[in-house]
């Protein structure tokens, strides 16, 4: 595709529904954020990744249903502690829904082997990463299939999670 549409543009052109899917236990440590949290700084998550929550409260704002589920292992990672602990203040405030499934709870799901969006169940943002959590790239498409069947999977983990304000971390 010529004109790979930008992260902001899929979240502002998104009429129904943005679908994210999360399965790393650990993304970018080396995320200042992450740090501070990790030695006890406290921060305001809306203030601290203002650009996100504009975008998604906007999306929100318009009627667009924006999900994350994410799969994780138990005991959790010092990094899902951090995420559990800003969701609250970033995803959910900015109108996210959030749930949480233990990843003994998803061995008999069908999942794909990246992160992913899907937007409108039919534009797919796939995200790269390397063995350390930190963002090699994003890959976008268009092909229907794929969106269909990231959705499938999607759904599939989004029907057996916890919703966030019920899912206690271990």
């Amino acid at each position: 595709m010529a004109n790979v549409p930008t992260f902001e543009e899929l979240f502002r052109d998104c009429k129904r529904s943005a679908a994210h899917l999360e399965m790393r236990d650990g993304y970018m440590r080396s995320d200042p954020a992450f740090i501070d949290w990790t030695e006890g700084k406290g921060f305001n998550p809306a203030d601290r990744w203002r650009s996100w929550f504009d975008i998604v409260s906007e999306t929100t704002g318009r009627g667009v249903a924006v999900r994350r589920a994410r799969i994780i292992s138990e005991p959790v990672s010092d990094y899902i502690r951090f995420e559990h602990e800003v969701t609250e203040g970033l995803n959910i405030a900015s109108g996210e829904r959030v749930r949480w499934l233990p990843r003994r709870r998803a061995t008999d799901l069908a999942l794909p082997g990246n992160d992913f969006w899907v937007f409108d169940e039919r534009l797919v943002l796939i995200n790269h990463f390397d063995g350390n959590g930190d963002s090699l790239e994003h890959e976008f498409s268009e092909d229907a299939d794929l969106a269909a069947s990231l959705s499938r999977a999607f759904e599939a983990v989004w029907g057996r999670a916890v919703p966030h304000e019920s899912y206690q971390l271990i």
